[in-house]
């Protein structure tokens, strides 16, 4: 079996969601651990720095090292401080994103049933996940985009990736260099719900993007919803049952019960490559993806589902 590669998650986010696991993928051993930080954004970087040079690849949860609307990236000014001078790989699910995301909406979906044309879709931020914006838009899905609503409070949903780009311009680079907690849920505030925009869930057939902001305004009811999602927890999973959510996908596969971030998928491809993050493109991600036999989380949540 030869050395244990190990990749470490350091999120930002509640360390409730802690976990360890040692598993096998193609035929190498790895530990994957995720260890959350509370919100505390001194601890985050103290993290870190403990297991630079001491682990094969790191992921960094909580929070992305830039937002993306169409070809333009901009950079958030506290994960690129949180990084700087660290030797070992660091990765944020941008290269899972951009690439095994899309590839479950194009083409593992339809493959299952699970054709998007036509479909109301509620994409939570666009800016986070915005090839799983241009994917959905591509798989011909009515696509609101909820940028303003869950990641300003701002009750106005979006139309149209141009709409994104446009207002991406104006405001990310004022944005990205505030404190990446005003605009995130970090910490505890990631179990805190307060139901909002009841409209925008009710209206969508299929509530897609990052869990927390998902979860962040969640109603009592969600039956008959399909949630394509990604970071779930048992009990994350028993709180959409509860709701009577219909269906669960996730982009990342169940690993002793539960679903990491992409950032973890993404340091464990790293380090099977063998190179740096910026050598891999995303055709070299989706291949390793595919080697790996890794495959998307499809769980049905209730009987009618």
């Amino acid at each position: 079996m030869g050395q244990v590669r190990h990749v470490v998650s350091v999120s930002l986010g509640s360390s409730a969601g802690d976990k360890r696991i040692e598993t096998e993928v193609l035929g190498q051993r790895f530990i994957i651990e995720r260890i959350g930080t509370n919100g505390d954004y001194q601890l985050f970087c103290r993290r870190l720095r403990e297991f630079d040079g001491r682990v094969d690849a790191i992921g960094i949860g909580g929070i992305n090292l830039a937002l993306v609307a169409g070809r333009r990236k901009y950079y958030i000014r506290d994960a690129v401080r949180a990084i700087a001078g660290l030797k070992t790989p660091v990765v944020d699910g941008s290269g899972i994103k951009q690439s095994w995301e899309r590839h479950i909406i194009l083409t593992v979906l339809p493959e299952r049933g699970l054709a998007l044309r036509g479909r109301r879709v509620l994409l939570v931020a666009s800016v986070d996940r915005f090839s799983m914006a241009e994917a959905f838009t591509e798989a011909g899905a009515d696509v609101l985009f909820g940028d303003l609503m869950f990641g300003l409070g701002v009750p106005i949903g979006l139309r149209g990736l141009t709409t994104i780009k446009v207002l991406a311009a104006l405001l990310l680079p004022l944005f990205t260099r505030l404190p990446f907690t005003w605009l995130y849920p970090t910490g505890e505030r990631q179990d805190t719900i307060t139901p909002k925009f009841g409209g925008a869930y009710r209206w969508a057939e299929v509530i897609a993007g990052d869990f927390h902001y998902i979860k962040r305004h969640l109603p009592d009811d969600l039956a008959g919803k399909v949630i394509f999602t990604n970071t779930m927890t048992p009990a994350d999973v028993e709180l959409l049952r509860q709701r009577k959510a219909a269906l669960l996908i996730t982009a990342t596969p169940e690993m002793d019960g539960r679903s990491f971030g992409t950032n973890v998928l993404e340091a464990v491809v790293v380090t099977l490559s063998g190179r740096r993050p910026q050598e891999l493109t995303p055709g070299d991600y989706l291949e390793w993806m595919r080697r790996a036999g890794f495959q998307p989380r499809v769980q049905r949540l209730t009987p009618s589902a």
